[in-house]
């Protein structure tokens, strides 16, 4: 059975991050189930020169061309679509991302809103008990957003702020990418030779 994973990208900063997981999720074979938030398409139109187009049908053709993915690997869902696979525990993958998690996704889905498929994939994964992984990038942090986050934390959400290392000595913004990319992959199971391990020929 294929593994798969639901990623959600929405409008923080950080779609470098997002785009990066894609490629490798999609080059580990697994599906990948995508969710992409309005906020996160200007987002990704701002600091990178990909253009998604609107409509999930169009973003899905457009993103698997783009990474070449095999036909079907990869799937779109728009925030509305609430027969997708990820709206519903009887089918949606067991794992999932939201990778940069904007503070407003991330209150949303403290308070089990689910008013978008964003939040309800988010929702179905907690109550499944699956792995939620939420990647929040801002700076600095008001008491509201950490309190959200240690309610998430407490129901076992993984938060794993977009704070990359320096003892890799990156040379270039995509080492600093990488740094985060790798640590969800370790979460997530996939095997990663992004950036060496800590203690593992480092200075030698």
């Amino acid at each position: 059975m294929t593994k798969a994973l639901t990623l959600a990208i929405t409008g923080a900063s950080g779609a470098p991050y997002a785009l990066r997981l894609i490629e490798c999720v999609l080059a580990a074979g697994w599906q990948l189930h995508l969710l992409i938030s309005s906020a996160a398409k200007v987002v990704l139109a701002t600091e990178t020169d990909l253009k998604i187009p609107a409509k999930p049908e169009g973003a899905e053709a457009f993103l698997t061309e783009h990474f070449q993915a095999r036909p079907g690997q990869l799937k779109v869902y728009g925030k509305d679509d609430w027969f997708s696979p990820v709206a519903s525990g009887s089918a949606a993958p067991k794992q999932m991302v939201v990778l940069p998690c904007s503070t407003g996704t991330l209150s949303a889905i403290a308070q089990g809103a689910s008013d978008n498929l964003i939040e309800r994939a988010a929702d179905v994964v907690l109550k499944e008990q699956g792995k939620l992984i939420l990647v929040p990038r801002e700076t600095p942090l008001s008491a509201i957003h950490l309190e959200n986050m240690l309610k998430l934390a407490r129901l076992g959400v993984c938060i794993m702020p977009a704070a990359p290392g320096f003892y890799h000595e990156p040379k270039e913004i995509k080492d600093l990418v990488d740094f985060m990319v790798a640590r969800i992959l370790d979460h997530i199971g996939i095997e990663q030779g992004l950036v060496p391990r800590w203690g593992y020929g480092h200075g030698q």
